[in-house]
This record gives C-alpha cells, sequence and structure tokens, in this order.
C-alpha cells in the first residue's frame, strides 16, 4: 500500500501543463482514467473513493476491475491493464453492464435444458428450449426467451406419465406394401413405417393411452392381388383404423371399397391425378404429391418471367390428360392462355410441325421418356429450339434420356443434345432439402442414414427408396390425427378403441384432424389440399451444357419460390412468349424546352419590369388617365400565362406518372387565369370605351363619368366565369394521364421485337365538351375585341388614353389565340410542332402586349419627364387641349349645380325666418294699440320702436343675398 501511494505521489503533487491535462501517449503519467459503464462501477485496486476522485491520470501496470449492480453482468474486458504507450488494454471492445435473467430456468429437474443464442449466464436474447426424460411429459411452454432481465414465459416442469407402457390400448392399421411388381416401393417403404411407429409409440406427448401397430400385406401392386388381401383385412380382427395402400392401382381399388366401411385411406406412392377426385375418393389422402403438383409450379414460373402464352403437347394417356386440364385451369385463374393444344398417341411429327406454324415459344410437353426422343427429333428438324423458345418436361426422366440410342428416331446424339439445351424441368422433392429438424426431432440426413441402417441391401438398389420419407410422415400425419381425435392423450374427446366399421362419428372426425394437418416432416412441410393431395416442395432443373443443374425450389404449401438464380439462357435472357413489342415514350426535345423557357423567363421578367414602373408612377397623371390597375392585371396575366410555359413541357422526362394529374391541372389554371387578367383587362378598356363614346348626343352626359369600379367588376367577371369553370371541370371531370399508341415500328436489328411508340396527353372523359365549352365563349370574347377596337380606333379620351395601344394589342392576341388553338389541336400527335406552336403563340403575345401597353410610357416620361406642366403638355398635344377644356367644362358644371342646390336651401330658410318676423310683428302690435296723435300737430306720441326691428328684417336679406353665388 504505501509503495503504490509513493508509487502515485507524483500525479497528486505535479500540475499537468498549462491546461491541466495531457495526452494519453504521454508515458511519464501513465493512463488517463476511465469513467464506469452505466449500472456498473470501477474497482480501482488500493485506492479510496476520494483518491480516485483527487486524480485523472494511473501509473504503468496499474489493472483497473469492472463490477456490476444488481441482476447485471459484465459484458467484454472485466479487467484492463495501463500499458507503457499510455493506453488501457482491449479498449476496442467495451466493457458493459447488461441485465440477465434468471439463472433457475438453466436446469429442469426430470429434463434437461439447451441454450442458444447467447452463453452463461442467460442474457437479453437468449433462448432455452426444454425436453423431459423419458416416461415424464412437460407441463408448460417448451421454449423460454430472455427479453430485459425476464424470461418471456414461466419456468415448465416435467410430470410423469400416468399411463404404464403395459396398460396402452392397441391401435391396428393394415397395410399392403407393394414389395414387387412394377413399382417395389414397399422394399424402402415398409422399414420406414416400422420406423416411424417406434418413434411415435416413444413419444408420450402423442396418444400416450395408446399404442399403434401395424398389420400388412404384399400388394405387388397388382389390383388382383390386393382385393384377397383387402378382404382379409376387412373381414380378420382386429379391427382396422385405417388402410395403408402403395401403387396407384391398388389405391384406386382399396379408396373405392373404404367408403362402404368407413375407412380413411392414407397412401404414401400414389401419383394419380384421378385419385384427387373427392366425390369418387371421399375419404383418401396421401403424402406421395399429386403429378398435378407439377402445375402450381409451372403457372410460377410462367408468372416470373411474364409469360402469359403458353402452347402444350401431350401423350395421349389418362395420367397426361388429366394433369393437362389442371393445368388449363390454373393458367386462367392466373390470367394466362393456352393459345394452342397439341396430343398424339405415336407419332408427334404433325403437332410439332403445328406448334412452329402456330409461332408457339413457351411449350410444355407432358409425355413418357420414350416418347420424349420421338419428339425432340422432330423439333430438331422443325428449328423449334434456341434463344425464342422455352420446353418445359417432367423430371422423372433419367438424367442421360436424351442420349440413349432409341432406334425409333433418326436424330444423331449431337442434334437431340443441340435440341434440348436450356429446358425446363420440374421433379417432386420427396427428401427435405433444408437441414431442420422435423417433428420426429430428425433432420432429412439422419433419417436417411438411420433408414440405410435398416436396409438390407444397397439404396439405389431398394425399391421405393426414394418415396420412403413420404411413408415416414404418413404415420406421423396419422398419429397427429388421432392424437387430436382422442383430445391430445385419451383424457377427452373420442376413444378410439370404440371405432368399428359402422361408426361414421369417429370416422368424420379422423377425416377432419387428417385433413387440418401441418406440421415439418423429413419430406418437407407436411399438408394437403381440398382433394387430399399432399403439397409438397418442386425441385426445377435447367439443362445447361448437357446437364441438369437445380435452379430452384418451390413451396405450394407457402407459394414461395427459392431461387438459385443460376438460370442461363441462349439468348441471354428469358425468351418472350410472343413477339416483344417494346413501349417507347416520345419526349419533348429538351433543346426546345430549354430554349422556350428562356424566352418564357425573360417575358415574366419583363412584366415585373413592366409591373414595377407602372406602381412607381402611379401618381403621375399620364399614367393615371391609362387606368394603371388595370394595365397592372394585364402584366400579372401575362406573368401567369408565360408561367404556363413550364408545365406544359414538363412530360414523362421529368416527372412520374403520379405528378402528371396535377401538371395538367396546373397548365389549365395558369392559361385560363393568365388570359382572363391579360385579356379580360385590355377587353374592359375598349368595351368601356365603345360603350361611352357610341351614345346619342342626348345621353351624352355619360361621357362626363368614369367609375372604376365598374371596369374592376367587368374584369372580375371574366375571372369569376373562368374559375367556376375550371372549378366544375376540375371536380366534375378531371384531367389525367392518357397514352396515345402509334403504329408498331419494327427494328432492323431484331426481327423478334418491335417498338411500340406511346405519347402522355392530358385529358379527361369529356375532353372535347369542355374544350368546346372554354374555346367558345374565349373566340366570343377574341371575335368581340377585335370588333370593339375597330369600332374605337378614332376615339379620343382622357380618361383612357391609351385605348389605340390596347387595341393594338388585342388585334395581335386574338390573331394569334385563332390561329393557334386549331393548329395545336390538328398537330397533337406531334409533341415538339404543338409545344413549339402553342408555347410560342404564348410569349409572342404576351411580349407585344407587354412592350405595346408599357414601352410608349416608359418613352414618354424618359423622354419628357415626370415635372412637365400640364400647360406645356397642352400645347404639344392639341388633343390634350380639348381634353383639358372639356374636363374643366365639366367640372364646372358640376360645381355649378351644387352652388344652385346650395342657393335653394339658403332660400327656403330666408322664406322660414320672414314668415317668423311676421308672426313676431303682429303679436306685437296686438299688445301695443296705436298712441294718439300729438296736439301739437306731431306724429303720435309713444314709446319709441326700437331701433333695430326693421334694420334685422334687411339684415336677413342682406345675409341670404350675400351667400348666393
Amino acid at each position: 500500500m504505501l509503495l503504490l501511494l509513493l508509487l502515485l505521489a507524483p500525479l497528486f503533487l505535479c500540475p499537468h501543463g498549462a491546461g491541466g491535462a495531457q495526452t494519453p501517449n504521454a508515458t511519464s503519467e501513465g493512463c488517463q482514467i476511465i469513467h464506469p459503464p452505466w449500472e456498473g462501477g470501477i474497482r480501482y485496486r488500493g485506492l479510496t473513493r476520494d483518491q480516485v476522485k483527487a486524480i485523472n491520470f494511473l501509473p504503468v501496470d496499474y489493472e483497473i476491475e469492472y463490477v456490476c449492480r444488481g441482476e447485471r453482468e459484465v459484458v467484454g474486458p472485466k479487467v484492463r491493464k495501463c500499458l507503457a504507450n499510455g493506453s488501457w488494454t482491449d479498449m476496442d471492445t467495451p466493457s458493459r453492464c447488461v441485465r440477465i435473467c434468471s439463472k433457475s430456468y438453466l436446469t429442469l429437474e426430470n429434463g434437461k435444458v439447451f441454450l442458444t443464442g447467447g452463453d452463461l449466464p442467460a442474457l437479453d436474447g437468449a433462448r432455452v428450449d426444454f425436453r423431459c426424460d423419458p416416461d415424464f411429459h412437460l407441463v408448460g411452454s417448451s421454449r423460454s426467451i430472455c427479453s430485459q432481465g425476464q424470461w418471456s414465459t414461466p419456468k415448465p416442469h416435467c410430470q410423469v406419465n400416468r399411463t404404464p407402457h403395459s396398460e396402452r390400448r392397441a391401435v391396428y392399421i393394415g397395410a399392403l406394401f407393394p414389395m414387387s411388381g412394377g413399382w417395389p416401393g414397399g422394399q424402402a417403404c415398409q422399414p420406414a413405417v416400422e420406423m416411424a411407429l417406434e418413434d411415435v409409440n416413444s413419444r408420450r406427448d402423442i396418444l400416450p393411452d395408446y399404442e399403434l401397430k401395424l398389420i400388412h400385406h404384399d400388394s405387388k401392386c397388382d389390383p388382383g392381388q390386393a382385393t384377397k388381401y383387402l378382404y382379409e383385412l376387412l373381414y380378420n380382427d382386429p379391427i382396422k383404423i385405417i388402410l395403408m395402400p402403395g401403387c396407384s392401382s391398388v389405391s384406386t381399388l382399396v379408396a373405392e371399397a373404404a367408403r362402404m366401411w368407413n375407412l380413411i385411406v392414407l397412401s404414401y406412392g400414389s401419383s394419380s391425378p384421378a385419385l384427387s377426385n373427392r366425390q369418387r375418393f371421399p375419404t383418401f389422402f396421401r403424402t406421395h404429391p399429386s403429378a398435378t403438383l407439377h402445375n402450381p409450379t409451372r403457372v410460377k414460373l410462367f408468372e416470373k418471367w411474364g409469360w402469359k402464352k403458353i402452347a402444350t403437347i401431350q401423350q395421349t394417356t389418362e395420367v397426361f390428360t388429366s394433369t393437362l386440364d389442371d393445368l388449363e385451369e390454373r393458367v386462367k385463374e392466373a390470367g394466362i392462355e393456352i393459345t394452342f393444344r397439341q396430343s398424339f398417341f405415336s407419332d408427334p411429327a404433325v403437332p410439332v410441325k403445328n406448334l412452329k406454324r402456330q409461332d408457339a415459344r413457351i411449350i410444355v410437353g407432358l409425355f413418357y421418356e420414350t416418347e420424349a426422343r420421338k419428339v425432340f427429333c422432330e423439333v430438331y428438324k422443325e428449328r423449334l429450339f434456341g434463344k425464342k423458345y422455352v420446353w418445359f418436361l417432367i423430371g422423372w426422366y433419367a438424367d442421360n434420356w436424351f442420349k440413349i440410342y432409341d432406334p425409333s428416331i433418326n436424330c444423331t446424339v449431337d442434334e437431340m443434345t443441340e435440341a434440348v439445351e436450356g429446358h425446363i424441368t420440374t421433379e417432386i422433392v420427396m427428401l427435405n432439402p433444408a437441414n431442420t429438424r422435423s417433428i420426429s426431432n430428425m433432420t432429412s440426413q439422419e433419417f436417411v442414414e438411420k433408414l440405410t441402417k435398416r436396409l438390407k441391401r444397397h439404396p439405389e438398389e431398394t425399391g421405393g427408396f426414394q418415396e420412403a420419407p413420404l411413408a415416414y410422415d404418413a404415420i406421423w400425419a396419422l398419429a397427429l390425427a388421432l392424437n387430436k381425435t382422442s383430445g391430445g392423450g385419451g383424457r377427452s374427446g373420442v376413444r378410439l378403441e370404440d371405432f368399428n366399421y359402422n361408426n361414421q362419428t369417429i370416422t368424420d372426425q379422423i377425416y377432419r384432424a387428417m385433413n387440418s394437418s401441418s406440421f415439418e416432416g423429413v419430406s418437407g412441410h407436411v399438408v394437403f389440399d381440398a382433394s387430399g393431395s399432399r403439397m409438397a416442395w418442386t425441385l426445377i432443373e435447367q439443362l445447361q451444357g448437357g446437364s441438369y443443374k437445380k435452379i430452384g425450389y418451390y413451396d405450394s404449401t407457402k407459394d414461395d419460390l427459392s431461387w438459385s438464380k443460376t438460370d442461363k439462357w441462349i439468348g441471354g435472357s428469358p425468351p418472350a412468349d410472343q413477339t416483344l413489342v417494346i413501349k417507347t415514350f416520345r419526349f419533348l426535345s429538351q433543346k426546345l424546352f430549354i430554349s422556350v423557357s428562356v424566352l418564357s423567363s425573360l417575358g415574366i421578367v419583363l412584366a415585373v419590369v413592366c409591373l414595377s414602373f407602372n406602381i412607381y408612377n402611379s401618381h403621375v397623371r399620364y399614367i393615371q388617365n391609362s387606368q394603371p390597375n388595370l394595365n397592372n392585371l394585364t402584366a400579372v396575366g401575362c406573368s401567369l400565362a408565360l408561367a404556363a410555359v413550364f408545365p406544359l413541357g414538363l412530360d414523362g422526362y421529368h416527372i412520374g406518372r403520379n405528378q402528371f394529374p396535377f401538371v395538367c391541372q396546373a397548365r389549365l389554371w395558369l392559361l385560363g387565369l393568365g388570359f382572363s387578367l391579360g385579356y379580360g383587362s385590355m377587353f374592359t378598356k375598349i368595351w368601356w370605351v365603345h360603350t361611352v363614346f357610341t351614345k346619342k348626343e342626348e345621353k351624352k352626359e355619360w361621357r362626363k363619368t368614369l367609375e372604376p369600379w365598374k371596369l374592376y367588376a367587368t374584369v372580375g367577371l371574366l375571372v369569376g366565369m373562368d374559375v367556376l369553370t375550371l372549378a366544375i371541370w376540375q371536380i366534375v371531370d378531371p384531367l389525367h394521364r392518357t397514352i396515345e399508341t402509334f403504329a408498331k415500328e419494327e427494328p432492323k436489328e431484331d426481327i423478334d421485337v418491335s417498338i411500340l411508340p406511346q405519347l402522355e396527353h392530358c385529358s379527361s372523359r369529356k375532353m372535347n365538351t369542355w374544350l368546346g365549352i372554354f374555346y367558345g365563349y374565349k373566340g366570343l370574347l377574341l371575335l368581340l375585341g377585335i370588333f370593339l377596337a375597330y369600332e374605337t380606333k378614332s376615339v379620343s379620351t382622357e380618361k383612357i388614353n391609351d385605348h389605340r395601344a390596347v387595341g393594338m394589342a388585342i388585334y395581335n392576341v386574338a390573331v394569334l389565340c385563332l390561329i393557334t388553338a386549331p393548329v395545336t389541336m390538328i398537330l397533337s400527335s406531334q409533341q415538339d410542332a404543338a409545344f413549339a406552336f402553342a408555347s410560342l403563340a404564348i410569349v409572342f403575345s404576351s411580349y407585344i402586349t407587354l412592350v405595346v401597353l408599357f414601352v410608349p410610357k416608359m418613352r414618354r416620361l424618359i423622354t419628357r419627364g415626370e415635372w412637365q406642366s400640364e400647360a406645356q403638355d397642352t400645347m404639344k398635344t392639341g388633343s390634350s387641349t380639348n381634353n383639358n377644356e372639356e374636363e374643366k367644362s365639366r367640372l364646372l358644371e358640376k360645381e355649378n349645380r351644387e352652388l344652385e342646390k346650395i342657393i335653394a336651401e339658403k332660400e327656403e330658410r330666408v322664406s322660414e325666418l320672414r314668415h317668423q318676423l311676421q308672426s313676431r310683428q303682429q303679436l306685437r302690435s296686438r299688445r301695443h294699440p296705436p298712441t294718439p296723435p300729438d296736439p301739437s300737430g306731431g306724429l303720435p306720441r309713444g314709446p319709441p320702436e326700437p331701433p333695430d326691428r326693421l334694420s334685422c328684417d334687411e339684415l336677413i336679406l342682406s345675409t341670404a343675398r350675400a351667400m348666393a353665388p
């Protein structure tokens, strides 16, 4: 302890430079102190907590130890050591405190625990599987997962079996194994069934109160021999709960008879499609897939490669006819068409020629191996192979079937090899290719090894070795169905020992349990379709360079195609099912679009300049007399029309199909509102001038007044009509993307491909109706504008001093619009010409309008100046003099009318005052009678009259006169 403190003393006493710290590479100071992890700490050996807080570096060779609190463990290095270079050991691996799950789950009494996904102790993500010892069964979940320190399920326990092995009741199975004959499949299938019975009977979680036993005979794959043994199985005790035949011919016989005895039939080796007939064989199941199982795989491959048209050629036998009928139904459901169907009995020459004549590309062939050689010899002669063709064949031919000598054909091995190159085969997978554990806890490879040890001869010499996994899984399917029927252990449900040939109830329950089977077997996932046939994987192979290569698997139960991407094609890619049509869009020339966009952008800049000029000089009288607000609307309208050029040139080259409707609406709204604001403002001016200055002489008073709100209301009405029309159009019949298709073009380099040009348009269901409405009233406005401009060409008015310029602009706009609209409709199929015509018409009409309306005003103000007096302006312009005099006369007349009104009001007031004065004088004379005359001959005496009585009256009259003009 003393030695350690001496070593650390320099660290406590010496300063660490100007900043109080150094880099970790400073070997004189050791290693920088490490902060503890979250929910944990660091044990510093030989140091107290206060000493740790006082230091920043620890000496070389000093060790620290990580510790965690609570139910946590250190993940990563637990101890680190300071190295001479100033770093700690293992710094590339962090040390963390991770929560652990209870360790009690790692042991199981009377059982075993298997830990996966982590090491001891159990960390997040660890998984435990529980298995009980023999004579015990598991109560609870067999699996639990550690997550955030908690197990996902309660811990299970192992409970001893209640039924002793000696007290279990026997359930008998009657089987017919073909040990010889056409298909000696029983040689391997019988040992596989016996092995499955041993595995099932050893499991205490399946039929714990019962034991499955087998009674079997050799059918020799002969229906007559099978009839004899079927009679013995049915009429001799004990009662069999199920029958298991092998060959298709024997299965047909047994399945037809079993319905009369209320027996379920489960076959392990029958592939005839006829056995899928539920009306004929209502209780039949099979773990061997039907021959029609190839069809879902074929349909999946058709869909994968985008084939919609196929052709077929078949040998005239029942198995191939029923398979082809099934294929025809399946392709029809998938939207695929069988365009040509051929069949033959022995000579395929004519059908192959017909396939060539009908331009068949994707061909499904259904025939036996010997006939396959005949077919492909004719295929070579007709050149019905190569990069344009794909053949689908059955996969159970011998690998060298096309090289085998056949005297019935006159083609060489090389010719046959060339003809069959690249064809596709489908074959049923009878052994699970994935090395996963089945319900019996065996992998497919472990099953093969175990079965091989039971066989008495080499597997390749044992009949039915390939079908043995199907027989093994058949017993498991039966056991699981019986277990479900008996209630999972005989404690509930039906009693299997009560079954007899008259007990329809138990048969129905076994049927339902079998029909709902679904488990992982050594042959793959076991599940039955509606007809009782096994749904299994299919192996897909392709002939490449004279040998078959696996290119994928297909699981029809899950619709899962596992593709290895090893397929090879003569032409480099899968051929087309017909002459390939390549759709190409005709896009607008980008050079044209950019050029017009630049012109449009410059026009928008010009419109902004004109608008700014008009607003800035709105106080100038010359600008005021041109109705500047209407001119502002014209500039805004031109800007909107010019902005419409950009969406007008956008097509699929720039935007996706989802954005196309918005671009269509933008085109329509920008053009509509731009026209209404720009042309509508000019039309309003001309309309007012024509209305006022074409009045008769008695209505010339109209010329003297101009109320601006009427002008704005007119423009608002035109804009409102457009907004209303466009809104109704957009709501009722919105624009959307439509495709125009042109004639196919044949390229010179590949005669098997044609090009289909297409062009995108903005359209709606009643496009012509809406265009008729829109163009109708717009065209009338254009024609009316031309007429009004012509009528008012010689009119001069001070209130709208630029109407002649407006008339010129209307001429140009009207002419361009009337010409462009029909021409654009005619050229709609030529995208460049239509865009150039429409966009340039918009650009030129906008430029002309802006230049004609605003440039003269700019020039006038620049050359004459805003400060120019009105008198000087009058001297230079005769028309202005007349206009000023007219304006002055109108103002004087208005002032005279106002003064006359004021005089009338004053005279009425004077009259009232006079009346009041007279009334007061009469009242005063009644109160003061007349005074007698003076004796001296003078005037009568009396009180003198107030000196201001008479002067007041005179004052009122004089005031009234003074108020008069």
